[in-house]
C-alpha cells in the first residue's frame, strides 16, 4: 500500500520521464551492486594475492639483512622502490625501529591494543597510504608508504560521457520501441472516440503493443459494424413504420367519417399487426446481437432442433398445399444456444414455404463433415436476382418481384437468421438452384465436451 501512495504522490505525466528514471536507477543501482561485488571480489581474492607478496617481501628482505647486512637489505628496498613507483619501503622490528637507519618509525605501524595483534596494517594519512605486514614469528614489519594518486577530472570524463550515452540511447530505444507506438495507438483511440470510425492502429509487431493495436482494431471493426448497422436499422425502421402509421391515420378518418366502419376497423388491424410484427423482429434481432453472456449456452443435437422446426412448420406447408423433404442424417452436436438455432433454421423454412408454388416440395438436407453440420433448404419459387444474393440476408431488404411485403412479411426473417448463425461462428449462403433458391447454413460441430 505504501509504494502506490507515493507514485500518486509523484504521477509521472509522460512515459518519457518515467523510462529516464527508470534507466537512471538502473544504472545507479549497477553502480552500487558491482561496487559491492568488486569490494567482495577484492576481499576474497585480490588481497590474499597481495598478503603472500608481502610475506615474500619480508621473508626476502629479513634474507638479505641476515646474509648481506644493511648494504644487501639496502639494495633489495631499492629494487622495491623502483619495482612500485612512487612507494618507500622499510623493514622495521617489533618496536617500529628501521633496521637501516635506526629511527623509530612507531607511527608506521598500527596503535597498541589489548587484543591479539594484527599481521596486516593499511591506512592513509594526510595524502599519503601506509602497507604495512607483520612477520609470522612477530619480530619485524615490512612497510610500504607512498603519496595518493589524484587524478584529475579529466582522466574520467570519458567514462562519464560514455555513460551518458548509454542512458541517452536507452532511453531513445525505450521510447522508439515503446513510448511512441502506445502514443500512436492513444492518438488512433482519441480519433475513433471522436467519431472517425475507420481509423486503425498500422502495426506489425508481434509483442504485447502489437496485441494491443490488434486487439483494437478488433473492437473497433465491431463497433463500426454495430452503429453503421444500428444507423441502418435505425433509418429502416422509419421508413417502414412511415407507411403503416400514414394507413392507420388514414383509418382512423376514415371510421369516424365512413358508413363502414368495420372496414376500416380490418384495415387498422392489419396495419397494427403489421406493426407488432415489426417490432417483435427488431426485439428478435436485439437479442441475438445483445451480450452472449446473457444467452444460455448448452449443448444441442442439429438433427433435433431441423426435426422439431420441420414438425412446426408441416401445417404451414399443407395450408400451401407443399410438402417438407428430409434427406441425410447429423450425428453431431453443436455448443450454443438451442432456440436461436431453431429461429434460424425456422426463418429460412418459413421463408421457402412463403415463396414456393402449390403442390411443390422443399428439400432440406442435412450433412456433417469433421468440422461442421451443414443444413441445405432449397424451394422451388421463383427465386431472385443474382445481384439481390447479397442483400437478402440485410434487415428489411425485399426483392421487387415476388418476394415483396404484400406476400406478408417484414423483411427481418433472414435477417435474423443471419445474426443467430453467426452469433454460432458459422456461415449463411443463398444461391439460386434454378428454379428456386437454396439457402446453406453451416454451423462449427463441438470437438470438446463443455466443463460442468
Amino acid at each position: 500500500m505504501y509504494l502506490p501512495e507515493r507514485l500518486k504522490r509523484f504521477p509521472m505525466k509522460s512515459l518519457y520521464y518515467g523510462v529516464l528514471v527508470a534507466m537512471v536507477t538502473t544504472l545507479s543501482l549497477s553502480f552500487l551492486i558491482f561496487h559491492a561485488i568488486s569490494d567482495h571480489m577484492t576481499k576474497k581474492a585480490i588481497d590474499p594475492i597481495f598478503d603472500r607478496f608481502d610475506e615474500l617481501e619480508i621473508e626476502s628482505a629479513r634474507a638479505a639483512l641476515a646474509s648481506g647486512g644493511k648494504d644487501a637489505l639496502k639494495q633489495y628496498l631499492s629494487r622495491l622502490d623502483h619495482a612500485f613507483w612512487g612507494s618507500s619501503h622499510f623493514l622495521l622490528d617489533a618496536d617500529g625501529v628501521d633496521a637501516l637507519s635506526g629511527k623509530n618509525s612507531r607511527r608506521l605501524l598500527p596503535p597498541p591494543s589489548p587484543e591479539p595483534p594484527i599481521s596486516r596494517w593499511r591506512t592513509q594519512e594526510d595524502g599519503h597510504f601506509v602497507r604495512a605486514y607483520r612477520s609470522q614469528d612477530g619480530k619485524n614489519w615490512i612497510v610500504a608508504t607512498g603519496q595518493l594518486g589524484r587524478p584529475d577530472i579529466w582522466t574520467y570524463l570519458p567514462y562519464y560521457f560514455l555513460v551518458l550515452g548509454a542512458t541517452v540511447l536507452l532511453c531513445w530505444l525505450a521510447s522508439t520501441g515503446v513510448v511512441s507506438p502506445i502514443r500512436r495507438i492513444a492518438g488512433t483511440i482519441a480519433l475513433f472516440g471522436q467519431g472517425n470510425l475507420s481509423v486503425r492502429v498500422h502495426t506489425g509487431r508481434q509483442d504485447e503493443i502489437g496485441q494491443l493495436g490488434r486487439s483494437f482494431n478488433q473492437m473497433a471493426e465491431r463497433l463500426e459494424r454495430l452503429i453503421v448497422s444500428e444507423r441502418r436499422l435505425l433509418g429502416d425502421i422509419s421508413h417502414e413504420l412511415r407507411s403503416p402509421l400514414a394507413r392507420l391515420k388514414f383509418a382512423v378518418k376514415l371510421a369516424r367519417t365512413s358508413a363502414d366502419s368495420k372496414m376500416a376497423l380490418d384495415r387498422i388491424e392489419r396495419d397494427i399487426d403489421r406493426i407488432s410484427s415489426l417490432v417483435a423482429g427488431i426485439l428478435e434481432i436485439t437479442y441475438i446481437e445483445s451480450e452472449p453472456a446473457v444467452q444460455a449456452v448448452e449443448i444441442a443435437r442439429v438433427e433435433d432442433v431441423i426435426n422439431e422446426v420441420v414438425r412446426d412448420c408441416a401445417v404451414e406447408a399443407e395450408m400451401r398445399d407443399c410438402r417438407i423433404a428430409v434427406n441425410g442424417r447429423i450425428e453431431g452436436e453443436v455448443e450454443g444456444n438451442r432456440e436461436l438455432l431453431r429461429r434460424a433454421v425456422e426463418n429460412v423454412l418459413r421463408n421457402a414455404i412463403r415463396y414456393s408454388p402449390e403442390h411443390s416440395t422443399i428439400d432440406v438436407s442435412i450433412a456433417e463433415d469433421s468440422h461442421a453440420a451443414v443444413v441445405s433448404i432449397r424451394d422451388f419459387g421463383p427465386g431472385i436476382p443474382e445481384d439481390a444474393l447479397a442483400k437478402i440476408f440485410d434487415p428489411f431488404f425485399r426483392v421487387d418481384e415476388a418476394r415483396d411485403a404484400t406476400s406478408g412479411g417484414s423483411g427481418l426473417g433472414l435477417s435474423i437468421a443471419k445474426h443467430a448463425v453467426q452469433v454460432h461462428h458459422g456461415t449463411i449462403v443463398a444461391e439460386n438452384a434454378s428454379p428456386g433458391l437454396r439457402v446453406k447454413i453451416s454451423i462449427p460441430l463441438r470437438t470438446a465436451p463443455v466443463s460442468k
